[in-house]
């Protein structure tokens, strides 16, 4: 029902965004924002604040902001506490090293006489230590690129 309720709220808010919009670009602009400039006629006249335009954008201002208010409420009662989920990073400590990927290139065999990786909190250190191994090891020679 919450979910409901929610969704309604928020497609109205937009509603009421989009028509905001409308009744703004609709408006007469008079020779600056918030009466400053132009004549002494301007936005705090009682002309200018009985301006059916002026008054709808207040009207759906005020709608907008009080939507968003109650929606930000909403959206904070129906959350409940959360825990965050390490089993990933104890998996990737045990796994030892990162696999390679595809784009990297073919994929290396780690040297016989390496040394497996430290037991650590840091996440990477798997990671630097496959790299190290790997810089101490001879690269294998390649092949010239063949010329078409």
């Amino acid at each position: 029902m919450m979910s409901s309720l929610f969704t309604f709220i928020l497609v109205l808010q937009a509603l009421v965004a989009a028509v905001m919009i409308g009744v703004i670009l609709m408006q007469k602009s008079e020779g600056g924002g918030l009466g400053v400039g132009g004549s002494p006629a301007g936005l705090l006249s009682a002309r200018g604040a009985a301006d059916f335009m002026t008054r709808a954008t207040t009207v759906l201002a005020t709608a907008f902001v009080a939507l968003s208010i109650l929606l930000a409420a909403m959206a904070s009662v129906g959350r409940g506490g959360s825990t965050i989920d390490t089993s990933l990073s104890k998996s990737a400590q045990t796994s030892g090293a990162a696999p390679s990927s595809s784009l990297t290139g073919p994929a290396q065999q780690a040297p016989a006489n390496a040394a497996p990786a430290p037991a650590s909190d840091d996440p990477l250190a798997a990671a630097a230590a496959a790299a190290a191994s790997r810089e101490a090891a001879p690269a294998p020679a390649q092949a010239p690129p063949a010329k078409k």
